[in-house]
Formats: C-alpha cells, sequence, structure tokens
C-alpha cells in the first residue's frame, strides 16, 4: 500500500502531494460553492475530515459557484452573485471580483426574508447571516469560504477543510473528484429525506435547494437530513 501511494504521489507536483498525502484513502475534493446546494453537505458531512476546496480552477460559468437555489412562491428562484466582467474560463476562481453595479445584496436579504420568514428558524440565523449582505467582499471566493465557515457551524459539522494551492485536473484514485458532480442546470440525483417547506403546499417537495432551505425548517436537526 504505502509503494501504491508513492507511485500516484510521484505523478504529482510536490504541492499537491503535500495537500493530499493524508488523503489518499478516504479524501474529496470540493468545488467552492455560494450558498451551497443540500447535495454538496451530504458530499462534505461524508468526508469532512479529509476536504480540499479547489481554488485554482478555471471560473466556469452558470454554475453554484455563484447562484444557489432557494424555495418562493412561484418554486425556484436563483440567487446570482455578478460578477466583474472579464471573470470567463481563463481567471481563477479565486481571482474572480464580485460586481457591485448593482445592489445584489440587498436583493438575495430582501429574496430570503420574503421565502423564509415564516419558516420555523428564519430568525434563529438571521442575526449571522445578515453582515454578508451588508460587508462588500471583493472576490468571490473570499465571501463564499467565509460565508461556509458561518454554514458549517450552523448544520454543527466541525471542520477545517484546506484548499488547493495548484490546479490539477487528474487526482490519484484515492481522491474523490466532485468538481463536476453538481449541475444547478439539472436535477441531483440525491436520495434526500423529505422535511418540511414553506411553499410545499404550491408546489410540492423540491429537493437539492440551497442548505439555508433546510437550515431555515430544520435548525439545529438539520444535519439528520444530510
Amino acid at each position: 500500500m504505502i509503494a501504491s501511494k508513492a507511485l500516484y504521489l510521484s505523478l504529482f507536483s510536490p504541492v499537491v502531494a503535500a495537500n493530499i498525502i493524508d488523503m489518499i484513502e478516504k479524501g474529496a475534493l470540493l468545488p467552492m460553492f455560494y450558498l451551497p446546494p443540500v447535495a454538496w453537505f451530504s458530499k462534505f458531512k461524508t468526508y469532512q475530515s479529509d476536504i480540499l476546496l479547489e481554488a485554482e480552477e478555471h471560473f466556469p460559468k452558470q454554475t453554484y459557484r455563484n447562484r444557489a437555489n432557494i424555495y418562493s412562491p412561484d418554486g425556484v428562484l436563483s440567487l446570482v452573485v455578478p460578477v466583474v466582467k472579464g471573470s470567463k474560463v481563463h481567471t481563477k476562481a479565486k481571482d474572480v471580483r464580485i460586481s457591485y453595479d448593482f445592489r445584489w445584496q440587498r436583493l438575495h436579504w430582501m429574496s430570503l426574508e420574503s421565502c423564509y420568514r415564516r419558516s420555523a428558524y428564519f430568525e434563529f440565523y438571521e442575526d449571522a447571516l445578515a453582515p454578508f449582505y451588508q460587508k462588500q467582499f471583493d472576490f468571490l471566493f473570499d465571501f463564499n469560504e467565509e460565508l461556509l465557515h458561518l454554514l458549517l457551524k450552523s448544520v454543527k459539522i466541525s471542520a477545517s477543510p484546506q484548499k488547493t494551492e495548484s490546479y490539477e485536473p487528474v487526482y490519484p484514485p484515492g481522491v474523490t473528484d466532485l468538481r463536476h458532480s453538481f449541475s444547478s442546470k439539472k436535477e441531483s440525483d440525491l436520495e434526500q429525506k423529505p422535511y418540511f417547506q414553506v411553499f410545499e403546499e404550491r408546489h410540492g417537495f423540491i429537493k437539492n435547494l440551497s442548505i439555508v432551505d433546510l437550515l431555515f425548517s430544520q435548525g439545529p436537526h438539520a444535519i439528520n437530513y444530510l
């Protein structure tokens, strides 16, 4: 087994090897998302002690990296964090800047309030979330990362994920590469236990929405649904 590890690591740069040397058995590589969907958190929970967050990839558009789906009176509503023009496929994820050409933070917060004010636990998390829609962050990755720390604490997952220090298109078989496993354009195949949703009587249960949908509904019990 030790020889196999050495063979795999010899194929990668020293920086990457340092990142994954303790993750070969069961680690996972996840993209950094904005208010990630439930499926993302389910995977994070599975691998929580051995997680790498991708910081060096080229920024792909129309993904959860800068958007989140919530439940509105009309069904699924996508909240999109605008990025500065020029943040295309050749810009590293960690270098993508947030645009403040319009007041998207106010729009997102008003949407969260209007959609979830009636939920059981919105007020429980409101004070902690509100500052993210007041303070201006320069970079999308930094915004998502700081928000993630709050969400992990709220979901009661204790973990300190590491970030990649170089981009590698392929990782050793022991590392589960989940960078392309979540699509904002098609329904997730996640087997998800239903929970009460505010507008369920109108559109039924919608799975794999943003983690805040689960948090606002189940509060401290959210982790039992991951």
